[in-house]
């Protein structure tokens, strides 16, 4: 399995309008063959913070990922109401076993 972890700091103002941009995303990548888990989680210390964790079958389907439809609106949407720029990390992931895991 393959996990990619991004933070994500919002303007304040534009904190609703990301929440909802990155709900249509999180729906479209729940849907593609090869993802497996995408969560969205929101700072309780901070609510302009975010923290997605998103767990692919292989290291091939993060890239095809970035290219459908969904992404790119997404990407495009939020550009202008980041704080900051995102930062992504990417990681193989050793426990659960792609055989031991009920996704």
């Amino acid at each position: 399995m393959y996990v990619v972890c991004v933070t994500v700091k919002v303007k304040a103002e534009f904190v609703q309008q990301f929440i909802e941009a990155i709900r249509k995303n999180h729906e479209g990548t729940r849907s593609e063959p090869g993802n497996l888990r995408f969560d969205v989680l929101q700072g309780e210390d901070d609510p302009t913070r975010f923290f997605l964790y998103e767990v692919y079958r292989s290291k091939e389907d993060f890239p095809a990922h970035q290219q459908t439809a969904h992404f790119l609106e997404w990407r495009q949407a939020v550009t202008d109401m980041m704080a900051e720029p995102r930062v992504g990390l990417r990681y193989t992931s050793l426990f659960p076993s792609d055989d031991s895991a009920n996704w």
